[in-house]
């Protein structure tokens, strides 16, 4: 669980099983790309780093942080994948606009877990700022998709 000044990053590599032959897909959200983007590239890393290769990371793009329910469950469905990550990021704004979306994508993804084999993996920064989602997308508090790569392989092999 994330605290304040903790680096999400830091984890124990040994604790971590080999993921070669883990066939990964990851849904990324184009909206607050500057964030998306660093949070795939982190989720990449991890995988390929605990052995993952790369023809084994399938990668889509939706246009927002509330296309993901409906892109993991297509993903989930084609039944190729040992775990799906999803990338989104969310920033509060003025209206309830924020609240509506956090909650629609977590409970969708949440639901996903509950009803399928396939672990769905929450890679989606809710933030009160850009500055909170730059933290955590590579800044002092390391990068989230670094925890969901290294989550999606924990998962995928926890029961297979």
């Amino acid at each position: 669980m994330a605290t304040k000044n903790q680096n999400l990053s830091s984890y124990d590599p040994e604790s971590v099983p080999f993921a070669g032959g883990l066939k990964i897909a990851i849904t990324v959200a184009r909206w607050n790309s500057n964030i998306t983007y660093a949070l795939l590239d982190g989720a990449i890393s991890a995988l390929k780093e605990h052995g993952v290769e790369s023809q084994d990371i399938d990668v889509f793009y939706v246009p927002g942080t509330f296309e993901l329910v409906h892109s993991s469950a297509s993903l989930v469905r084609m039944e190729k994948y040992d775990a799906v990550i999803a990338i989104g990021c969310v920033i509060q704004g003025e209206t309830p606009h924020f609240t509506f979306i956090s909650d629609a994508v977590a409970n969708g993804l949440a639901s996903l877990n509950m009803n399928s084999s396939v672990p769905v993996i929450f890679g989606v920064l809710t933030t009160d700022n850009m500055e909170q989602a730059e933290e955590r997308a590579g800044g002092k508090h390391g990068n989230k998709g670094v925890e969901a790569g290294i989550t999606a392989i924990q998962m995928a092999k926890l029961f297979g």
